[in-house]
């Protein structure tokens, strides 16, 4: 089976949620499936569109050989092993695993869409992305928009940015 670069985004902000976060990424990085290529730093940031307190964010590169919905069900399980519960949208949670790009593959299914339909408008992915790789192509829903995560990074504004804080 190929094996495929894919880079998750991870966050929470319930309980303590930077020790959630890695503790998380340890979890990954045991898995058989998974093998973690480099992670970036911890973040804090002000949840987007929700209540509650600031989330940890940060971003992981990983190799596996699985396929992407196969690791999406991976992250959701390790999801549900932190005591993540999906009460409502953008509700406070203790974990978060978005899978933000799987190699280059493009996909847009009920189950899941690649790359994350909104990783480029958000500083918190963006920031930690461009630690551990400003090429990823990250875009809409068209081919044409596709662009690498640094050029996204660059167009922030500085009010943007500077909600972006190293744990």
């Amino acid at each position: 089976m190929k094996e495929t670069i894919a880079y998750i985004g991870l966050g929470g902000n319930l309980g303590n949620p930077d020790a959630t976060c890695r503790a998380a990424t340890v979890t990954l990085a045991e898995s058989s499936d998974v093998v973690l290529l480099r992670s970036s730093a911890l973040y804090r940031t002000q949840p987007v569109d929700a209540p509650g307190p600031d989330y940890c964010n940060g971003v992981l590169e990983i190799r596996t050989q699985l396929s992407a919905l196969s690791l999406l069900e991976l992250l959701l399980q390790t999801e549900q092993t932190f005591g993540r519960s999906r009460t409502a949208w953008h509700a406070p949670r203790t974990l978060d695993l978005d899978l933000i790009a799987f190699g280059d593959s493009r996909i847009i299914s009920a189950q899941l869409s690649l790359p994350h339909p909104r990783a480029h408008e958000r500083a918190f992915v963006l920031i930690p992305l461009c630690e551990v790789n400003p090429e990823v192509m990250l875009g809409g829903p068209d081919a044409v928009s596709l662009r690498p995560a640094r050029i996204w990074r660059d167009q922030l504004s500085a009010a943007e940015s500077n909600q972006v804080i190293a744990w």
